[in-house]
């Protein structure tokens, strides 16, 4: 009976916060990148951010993998609500599973995700669903980190999880594709899953430090991540509209 009345609580926090959070895209083209191309992708973000990911993804049909767990249950309800697909499995139980559903969406054109430290931690420790389900299907891992200007941190979770305060601004950078080679033998596997590992670090310490710099500073970040897209024979040209892009 709890599972419902806590989706239904949860739906409508989201729905009444997430309008009023003024969101700052760093890095979007690296997403654009992906789209420009055609093809599905695999989301990999920190638990501790889940709140403003699931605002700004939103309506997008993008399909998470679940836990089958009593959390699990009443966080698949809300979510499904605001227009993602969820797929169920865990890191400890029902793995398999989880990433065989995950793949059979990537195949069928859906962009799916993980929260890649969850669903109970340690913190800030990647798993490597991403990376095996990266080799499986070929499709590419896209990384992001989401800081807030204001928020409530609930420092007895595992996460530190970050509950943004009506109105709060967001900044959400987004790291270069990853691609994982469908022949990878286990050498290579350790490699992607430290460069995922460090793609996230990198995010997060620039997403979360972004509110305590100064405006010629998070200038001068905005033209390095520019710089980086130019400098790359494979990124597509976006306009600065999109680099900007505010909810």
């Amino acid at each position: 009976m709890q599972i419902p009345i806590i989706a239904w609580v949860v739906y409508w926090v989201i729905r009444l916060i997430g309008p009023t959070l003024r969101t700052e895209m760093i890095g979007v083209h690296n997403a654009a990148q992906i789209r420009n191309q055609g093809e599905p992708a695999i989301g990999a973000f920190w638990h501790r951010c889940i709140f403003p990911a699931v605002w700004i993804w939103r309506g997008r049909g993008i399909v998470v993998l679940n836990t089958v767990n009593f959390d699990g249950q009443w966080t698949r309800r809300a979510i499904e609500r605001l227009g993602f697909g969820t797929a169920q499995g865990s890191s400890s139980r029902g793995a398999i599973e989880g990433l065989s559903a995950m793949a059979k969406h990537l195949e069928g054109g859906r962009h799916v995700a993980f929260t890649i430290d969850g669903p109970r931690g340690p913190r800030y420790v990647a798993k490597p669903g991403p990376v095996i389900l990266a080799r499986r299907t070929g499709r590419p891992i896209s990384v992001f980190h989401i800081g807030l200007s204001s928020a409530h941190t609930f420092k007895k979770a595992w996460d530190l999880f970050r509950l943004p305060y009506p109105f709060s601004r967001a900044v959400m950078f987004v790291a270069p594709p990853i691609r994982v080679p469908m022949d990878a033998g286990s050498d290579m596997l350790k490699q992607k899953q430290n460069e995922m590992q460090v793609a996230l670090e990198r995010v997060r310490d620039l997403a979360e430090s972004w509110f305590d710099l100064t405006e010629y500073e998070r200038d001068r970040l905005r033209d390095e991540w520019r710089q980086k897209t130019s400098d790359s024979p494979s990124a597509a040209p976006i306009s600065p509209q999109a680099e900007s892009a505010r909810r």
